[in-house]
């Protein structure tokens, strides 16, 4: 049976868009108008092979990003507080956004609404577009009748996310570039300039010395067997990626992120004031404490730092004090525990924990801010390091052949 794309207006005014399965146009044109629709527009759509079909919306779907859920969660936040109901709001969001995998969730939704279920469990099966910490807080707002305001924190939240993301893009933008130049660099240098110079060295029949012999035998190996050397270099990322995704690798890698020169700190605490600022907002919203650091340990993207915070919540569930599981587990300064701990006894945690992603998150500015002044050394030891190697291999034969010329 043909398909058909339409464009109509429905009675409240509102143009909508879809598509049809039906005998002729005219078949389409009579259903719209028996649902109260006016056609505007009809015209059949060609059907596609299936596998290209497959291939283009592979192509074409993405996860939503950050910026995706910050906009929904912000007009989810309006559209509630201007008491439009939750079903039709969602109707709404799933026609005007524009990423269809959102799309097709909120579609899903609201199928799972319409059936009876609550928000947050509707949103729990959908655990690669809405986060545990993202669902419950919307469960907290929907048992506590301020849904509104969940969504609000929500937005907030990812909204200093974003915001740190970028920055941290942004400052090892500079370095990643270098670092990429410089691989270019060496790979056209082994594999283009040090043969030509391979080959005038050889008609002169004379001992090399020992830099120039090292960097024709290497540029000779990358030249012969650079195929293999590729292959090992994509082999070896696709198992450093599946050995991260083990329960032991991510562990382990975790623990040397944070361990890296110069941007191991950075890392830190940046991970840090992302668990300060989630765990103030899930207590802030009446998540019980103990569901929000297993919550919280899931939304800090560190297996290491999420290990030490579970070993916080086991403390808890033993009867220990916060400030003391906070002590045992290793991850925090003095300063942060003092606050930490006068936080408990007032009462006031999550007003402490927003002072403590306060205090990390300008600590992280401000070292980001310095991160190129402290990288620039390294990268200039590096490209010296590089051009005096070649020196070397180039010219000190050239210097060693004048030098036998001139004593003739």
């Amino acid at each position: 049976m043909p398909r058909f794309r339409y464009r109509a207006r429905a009675d409240s005014g509102q143009s909508v868009e879809g598509f049809i399965e039906a005998v002729s146009a005219d078949a389409v044109a009579s259903q719209l108008s028996s649902s109260g629709a006016i056609p505007i527009e009809i015209e059949e759509t060609r059907e596609k092979d299936a596998s290209l079909q497959s291939l283009e919306r592979l192509l074409r779907e993405r996860r939503p990003s950050l910026p995706d859920l910050i906009l929904f969660s912000r007009q989810m936040y309006t559209l509630n507080r201007a008491g439009v109901p939750i079903i039709r709001a969602m109707n709404g969001l799933a026609e005007s956004t524009r990423n269809p995998v959102l799309s097709r969730t909120l579609r899903d939704l609201v199928e799972s609404l319409e059936s009876g279920r609550e928000l947050a469990t509707s949103m729990a099966r959908h655990p690669k577009v809405f986060s545990n910490l993202f669902v419950s807080i919307v469960q907290v707002g929907e048992q506590s009748g301020r849904l509104e305001e969940a969504f609000l924190q929500i937005s907030q939240y990812l909204e200093l996310e974003q915001d740190t993301r970028d920055r941290i893009k942004s400052a090892t933008r500079y370095p990643s570039f270098v670092l990429i130049a410089i691989v270019i660099a060496v790979g056209i240098i082994n594999i283009m300039v040090i043969p030509a110079f391979a080959g005038v060295f050889a008609g002169l029949k004379a001992e090399l010395p020992l830099p120039t012999r090292m960097l024709i035998a290497s540029s000779n190996f990358s030249v012969e067997y650079w195929p293999y050397i590729l292959t090992a270099a994509v082999a070896a990322i696709f198992a450093f990626r599946a050995w991260a995704r083990t329960e032991k690798g991510s562990l382990i890698w975790g623990r040397l992120k944070l361990r890296m020169p110069v941007i191991g700190d950075i890392l830190m605490r940046a991970t840090l004031g992302r668990f300060a600022r989630s765990f103030a907002m899930s207590m802030r919203s009446g998540v019980p404490l103990i569901q929000a650091l297993t919550v919280v340990a899931r939304a800090v993207d560190n297996r290491f730092v999420e290990s030490r915070i579970l070993l916080m919540r086991n403390g808890l569930e033993r009867g220990e004090s916060l400030s003391k599981t906070a002590v045992a587990s290793g991850l925090f300064t003095p300063l942060v525990l003092q606050m930490l701990a006068v936080g408990e006894e007032t009462g006031a945690v999550d007003e402490m924990m927003d002072e403590v992603a306060g205090f990390y998150e300008r600590e992280v500015d401000y070292d980001l801010k310095n991160l190129s002044d402290a990288i620039e050394p390294i990268m200039l030891l590096a490209i010296g390091g590089m051009v005096l190697i070649l020196a070397l291999g180039v010219f000190l034969p050239m210097w060693e052949l004048s030098s036998a010329a001139g004593l003739k």
